[in-house]
């Protein structure tokens, strides 16, 4: 990791952790640890008064956990925005699709974004891969997201680590560099 990628400039963007991922529709997930990396980081971050954004999924779904007006639109209670910690509200997986997202990294010079949050396969990925398309500096915290078991266009059921694994793969290098927390924390000390 370059050092000029994690500084007070780097924004944290947490995508996703609201209630609605806890429930069990979801089925089984993997990286059970995912939030207590997340939290690390979250901790570190606020300790530096480093920039900490939130992304939070207003779905249009009616059937969704994740509409607004429910229970599951809520953050996590552990990573709650503080009030001068930015929402940003989208409707689709990509948080800069519909959003001021990359306007608001472009007005505050942050060419770096470190991404934690739900799911791999899905938000996370559509985020990544349009920051690194977009030309920012995307690092991922491998394990600090999670997926959960699907089934293939095939009808072949994959498991929740073998979903989060192959996002992985496909964004490394390409879009963003995908990396474990514990490399983030060794390198701001």
């Amino acid at each position: 990791m370059s050092s000029h990628s994690i500084n007070s400039r780097t924004v944290l963007l947490l995508i996703d952790l609201q209630n609605a991922i806890d429930h069990p529709s979801w089925g089984n997930r993997n990286n059970p640890d995912a939030e207590a990396q997340i939290g690390r980081l979250l901790m570190l971050w606020r300790e530096r008064v480093w920039p900490v954004w939130h992304v939070r999924h207003d779905s249009t779904d009616s059937s969704s956990h994740y509409r607004p007006g429910q229970p599951g639109n809520d953050f996590k209670t552990a990573f709650a925005p503080l009030p001068s910690e930015p929402i940003i509200a989208k409707r689709t997986n990509s948080a800069f699709v519909g959003t001021d997202l990359e306007a608001r990294l472009r007005a505050g010079g942050h060419e770096s974004v470190v991404v934690a949050g739900v799911i791999t396969n899905n938000s996370i990925k559509a985020t990544v891969r349009m920051g690194g398309n977009l030309g920012f500096e995307m690092i991922l915290v491998a394990d600090g997201c999670y997926s959960f078991g699907r089934k293939d266009w095939n009808g072949k059921e994959w498991n929740a680590e073998g979903v989060h694994a192959l996002p992985l793969a496909n964004l490394d290098g390409e879009y963003c560099r995908v990396i474990r927390a514990s490399e983030i924390l060794d390198v701001t000390r």
